[in-house]
């Protein structure tokens, strides 16, 4: 009898599951659901206004999402309820939300729903920049045994600041959450009703480790009131593909599936995706390409990486050091060119060829010689994330003139992402982290050549796609694998069930000679303002910032003539 394995993937608009087989790791059934209220930045679901750089989720998107893209995916598989043998989970990391002492989210207390800080904070929520430098700079100037494995800068992503954030902004509500709980481990909550804390999440975004002394007199010096905040962070921490527990027979009768069912310790969704591209071992670096960017690698040896989104002891599978880095726009950065910065035209012209703006500017853009439109862009436009580590950096494109073209724009932006990743990949390796392979997974990288095309020339080396479409929801299948373990079908080890359940797609994007030495060229460009407007030599950019909050805020007055 075949053995199988539920994968759940929770993306930033929508969750998903695939049923997978555990010998092949071929995808028998999956099903996908948007959130629906997506994200919330402008305004809350009762229409309450948003500070800019806020980024809210409602949780009962993703609990609901969960309950019918597994029902959806099981009916559709055929599969008997005593073949499926383990479920995962992976949802973006620094997620997270405020629970009360019954486990019950905080946003449901009718004293707190109209507080976005009782609401779920997504990981792109940057209103937590000030608090992520005081962290750094108190950390550096401590000289703490933990700023190396952060890469000396906090990320105003990351969970930490966004926990100091919560408690200087509103004290009532850090003051009754008895459990900040990150999205994945709470959506395990619900299965099994154990509280446990994945290591992934913990050790990246709490920037933590099992070797880490207290660190209570830390958190003190920010606020003496932060000195608890691991008291209200707790539960179980698990290894990766630990076993959480095991499927309540109330979740079960909902799900329609038996329990007992293993249940694996949450994970991060980019990091899921490493066994599910069939990588085992160090040197091999996955880009995970959607609306951003998260490039992880694996090494032996644990070393000092300015700028990285963390480095964490099997982190990312158990025998290695995980370091993290990233792009906070990709998708995102296309996305708001295509509905931003086209013309009518161009939008009829898609529409009547019967594709998208985006795919009608690839078409044109693929007509371009690298160097032909004489511009060059920064990939900033949500901040950067490595290695400058900072929220208030925006993105740029230079060189525009009277004969720029829609499509020259566009592919400026896809060459910027690429420029982004070598700038990150560069980095791991000019501090002795190896990197002698490029993977990629995630939806752009299946539907767009060009750029798949630009980062081989980019990087200057081979470029290997991921076979599964839903890589992240196949990882989180592989990790469930080994919670059930080899007495159930499973695996005993990650790295087993990565081999038998990971694989890549034939097809290999070979660097083109002449390409590349363009684009040493403009990298080289690409380098000096990275480095000019992103290190403190020209803060231009912040100061707009301040410039356009101050215009913001002014009140407006009719001008009568």
């Amino acid at each position: 009898m075949k053995k199988y394995v539920i994968g759940l993937d929770f993306g930033t608009l929508s969750g998903r599951c695939v049923i997978a087989d555990v010998q092949s790791g071929d995808i028998i059934a999956e099903s996908s659901m948007p959130y629906a209220h997506g994200v919330m930045e402008k305004a809350m679901e009762d229409g309450t206004p948003l500070p800019e750089g806020y980024a809210l989720a409602d949780i009962h998107d993703y609990t609901t999402a969960l309950k019918e893209t597994l029902r959806d995916a099981f009916r559709k598989s055929g599969a008997g309820q005593e073949q499926i043998i383990g479920i995962g989970i992976d949802v973006t990391s620094a997620t997270f939300l405020p629970v009360d002492r019954d486990g019950q989210p905080l946003c449901d207390d009718s004293a707190f729903s109209k507080d976005p800080h009782a609401w779920m904070k997504l990981w792109k929520h940057h209103g937590a920049q000030e608090m992520a430098d005081r962290i750094t700079e108190l950390m550096n100037e401590r000289n703490e045994s933990f700023a190396d494995r952060a890469g000396r800068k906090v990320n105003a992503e990351w969970m930490l600041p966004k926990l100091l954030e919560i408690l200087e902004k509103s004290p009532e509500v850090y003051e009754h959450t008895a459990n900040f709980m990150e999205c994945g481990d709470y959506l395990v909550y619900t299965l099994t009703n154990q509280v446990t804390r994945s290591l992934g999440p913990w050790g990246y975004k709490m920037i933590r480790s099992a070797e880490d002394e207290d660190r209570t007199a830390f958190y003190e010096a920010l606020n003496p009131a932060f000195k608890n905040v691991e008291e209200k962070t707790g539960g179980t921490i698990l290894p990766l593909g630990g076993r959480a527990g095991l499927l309540t027979e109330e979740a079960a009768m909902e799900l329609g599936l038996l329990s007992g069912i293993p249940v694996a310790s949450a994970n991060i969704d980019a990091h899921v995706s490493v066994p599910a591209a069939g990588i085992t071992g160090a040197g091999k670096m996955l880009a995970i390409i959607g609306t951003t960017c998260c490039a992880v690698v694996m090494d032996k040896a644990e070393r000092f990486v300015p700028g990285i989104s963390g480095c964490v002891k099997d982190g990312v599978m158990p025998g290695f050091y995980g370091y993290e880095a990233g792009q906070s726009a990709i998708g995102d950065m296309f996305a708001w060119f295509t509905e931003n910065g086209v013309s009518g035209q161009i939008k009829a012209t898609a529409e009547g060829k019967g594709i998208s703006v985006q795919q009608y500017l690839t078409e044109l853009a693929g007509k371009k010689k690298p160097g032909a439109s004489g511009l060059i862009a920064l990939d900033w436009w949500n901040g950067n994330r490595s290695h400058l580590a900072d929220a208030d950096l925006s993105g740029m494109i230079a060189g525009m003139t009277l004969t720029t073209a829609p499509e020259d724009i566009y592919r400026a932006l896809l060459e910027a992402a690429a420029y982004g990743l070598r700038e990150i990949r560069d980095n791991y390796v000019s501090h002795g982290v190896t990197v002698d392979e490029i993977y990629a997974c995630g939806g752009i990288p299946k539907k767009n050549p060009l750029l798949m095309q630009i980062y081989a020339d980019v990087c200057g080396c081979d470029i290997k796609i991921a076979k599964a479409a839903e890589a992240s929801a196949l990882g989180a299948a592989v990790f469930a694998s080994v919670a059930a373990g080899k007495e159930k079908g499973g695996y005993d080890t990650v790295s087993e069930a990565a081999e038998a359940m990971g694989h890549i797609e034939e097809r290999i994007y070979h660097p083109i000679p002449e390409n590349v030495l363009i684009y040493d060229k403009l990298f080289a460009e690409f380098k000096r303002l990275h480095d000019y407007f992103g290190t403190g030599i020209n803060d231009v950019m912040k100061r707009l910032k301040k410039i356009r909050e101050e215009a913001e805020g002014l009140s407006t007055q009719p001008i009568v003539l």
